[in-house]
């Protein structure tokens, strides 16, 4: 062989090396790592598939909870692996305050109402749950539908209500801030909340520590205080009879936020992906899923009607998510030692 075919052969060998380099590089930077997003929750498989289909980046599906994901980040401060994560309002509070995240605010940021987004840019709503009656209309035997807090208290009801143990679940705390609110408690004042529970443990309530959406379908459970997707879940995947009620009093709705990682290695990708969830397609794939999209104009007309209308959901409420979450424990312990 020439000298000439050689000195082209290894040209063609350090070209396509260098090819391979670039795209691998290109594949890196079409990366964002999140943490918190199950694809079997909030239909996030659906979601990341758009991302990818739309933006050019993978976001690979990861299986944490809030309180695993706020731990990792911690523990990876100095150098963070994870460019966004989506967390429950309270622990993107904690996220905020211990400097795991950054501030960043999205295409859609001006549609987001206020009590909704930390001011900042730290986090922001990208969808919500108002807490409300799951209830099993066949369980009830009869029996009519509870359409307030106060009308739980009644005999008739006797052994038919569930609600997550309110101080190790967090859907359970949900409910106690709801009712609180409701019956005119604040969030330095539980004693409204202690007061309906304590009169509740007369109807025998079950308090399950775990979700408990399979017992409700089985009719073991007809009324849990639950949010409103588990219980168009049952009603529209599931084709069970379940109806899903705001209490007349009010109650609280629970956003579910994203953020951008602070320092995080892939922040220009990790942007469109946060763009993107806000966008009306992602949106639209949050109302599929049944959790109420943050952007009102975003939610398609045929998911809507599956909803109850808007006038009932102007009974839920938001409070100050930060001193929520400061709460937490006091009034915990107040039930610990009042209720149970």
């Amino acid at each position: 062989m020439s000298l000439r075919f050689h000195r082209m052969a290894r040209l063609g060998l350090l070209a396509a090396a260098l090819a391979a380099t670039l795209s691998a590089g290109s594949a890196m930077a079409q990366t964002a790592i999140c943490y918190n997003c199950p694809t079997e929750w909030a239909d996030w498989g659906t979601q990341l598939k758009a991302i990818k289909a739309k933006t050019g980046v993978t976001v690979p599906p990861d299986n944490k909870n809030s309180g695993q994901s706020l731990a990792q980040m911690s523990a990876e401060k100095a150098s963070p692996v994870a460019d966004v994560t989506y967390l429950g309002v309270t622990f993107a509070v904690q996220a905020a305050k211990d400097g795991l995240v950054e501030p960043y605010k999205p295409a859609a940021w001006k549609d987001i109402p206020d009590g909704l987004k930390d001011p900042a840019g730290n986090w922001f709503t990208i969808h919500s749950g108002t807490l409300g009656f799951m209830v099993n209309v066949d369980a009830l035997k009869g029996k009519p539908i509870p359409k307030s807090w106060a009308d739980l208290l009644k005999p008739e009801y006797k052994g038919l209500i569930g609600y997550l143990d309110p101080a190790s679940a967090f859907v359970g705390y949900v409910g106690a801030v709801a009712v609180n609110e409701a019956r005119g408690g604040t969030l330095d004042n539980f004693k409204p909340a202690i007061d309906y529970f304590k009169a509740l443990q007369k109807n025998e309530p079950i308090v399950p520590k775990q979700t408990s959406y399979a017992r409700v379908l089985s009719g073991e459970i007809a009324i849990l205080l639950d949010y409103d997707f588990n219980a168009y879940r049952a009603k529209y995947k599931d084709k069970a009879n379940v109806a899903f009620v705001i209490p007349s009093e009010g109650t609280l709705a629970v956003p579910y936020v994203m953020s951008l990682v602070a320092k995080a290695p892939h922040a220009a990708d990790a942007k469109k992906v946060l763009d993107f969830t806000l966008s009306d397609e992602g949106q639209a794939i949050w109302a599929k899923a049944y959790l109420r999209p943050v952007r009102a104009s975003a939610m398609p007309k045929d998911i809507e009607a599956q909803f109850l209308p808007a006038s009932e959901y102007a009974r839920a409420k938001s409070v100050d998510y930060g001193r929520m979450a400061a709460a937490q424990k006091a009034f915990s312990d107040e039930y610990l030692k009042e209720v149970r």
